[in-house]
């Protein structure tokens, strides 16, 4: 499992300083790119020297409940299915009391840049996602 941490910030949150429901996905996709840098293909990376593009193709999230501004955030993400082209992330928010806050799930689909069709996920970022799966999995039968 991966952990990013982050404090909510002002323009997280709407008039009466609760975060903003699309926030909570930018908070995840921040979490997505901590993530990706972690392993070795953040987005600077892809975008410059990469032959690939992972976009989002479907994302939900669910509201447990509220955050407010100054509230510190921890957001645990999950891999999930691994397949040929796409990938799923799971992600779990937290309080800082360890409740859970929220939940999202993306999947992302590898694009070829050249041609914007889909196409095998490589074989080194398969890898590394696999080995994340592999270690989400054996945590999760502890």
């Amino acid at each position: 499992m991966f952990t990013y941490q982050t404090k909510i910030k002002l323009h997280d949150t709407d008039a009466a300083g609760v975060i903003f429901f699309a926030n909570q996905f930018k908070i995840i996709h921040d979490a997505y790119e901590s993530l990706l840098e972690g392993i070795g293909f953040g987005f600077a990376e892809l975008i410059r020297n990469k032959d690939f593009f992972l976009p989002i193709v479907h994302a939900e999230s669910d509201y447990k409940a509220p955050l407010f501004v100054g509230d510190v955030l921890e957001v645990q993400v999950k891999a999930g299915r691994v397949g040929q082209t796409s990938f799923t992330l799971g992600y779990t928010l937290l309080n800082a009391k360890q409740e859970i806050v929220g939940t999202g799930r993306t999947v992302h689909v590898a694009v070829s840049k050249a041609t914007q069709q889909k196409i095998l996920l490589p074989a080194d970022l398969r890898a590394k996602l696999e080995k994340l799966h592999r270690q989400d999995d054996k945590s999760a039968t502890r």
